[in-house]
């Protein structure tokens, strides 16, 4: 009785198993090759990570000098504004000098023949 039942169970159990899905995650994908397994142990050895690694660094530093020579152009560009309205204020402040003397310096003349030619013209 004992050899009968056993029988049984062993039977059961093997047609009754695990279902396996087709489509499951894990195990062999269809059509990838033999080839591809040395890839992905290439790919996942120690020197594909120091090398990528030393990559994302050099890409990182390239970077950084850009945004460097970027800002260093933008300061550059500011100082020479900062510089070009600092003369203008002198020149202002030296008409307003001469026009608190009673005089009318030559540059603002031009200026108010110019804009009287223009007003005269329309």
């Amino acid at each position: 009785m004992d050899f009968q039942e056993m029988s049984v169970i062993e039977e059961q159990s093997t047609t009754e198993g695990p279902h396996r899905k087709e489509s499951g995650k894990r195990g062999r994908k269809p059509g990838r090759k033999s080839g591809d397994k040395v890839d992905m142990k290439a790919k996942l050895g120690p020197l594909y990570f120091v090398e990528r690694s030393r990559q994302s660094a050099r890409e990182c530093r390239a970077r950084k000098k850009l945004r460097y020579q970027y800002l260093e152009e933008l300061v550059a560009d500011r100082e020479k504004a900062v510089f070009a309205l600092r003369k203008e204020l002198e020149k202002f402040q030296v008409w307003a000098k001469e026009i608190d003397e009673g005089r009318v310096p030559e540059d603002i003349q031009t200026i108010l023949e110019d804009v009287g030619a223009l007003k005269k013209e329309k």
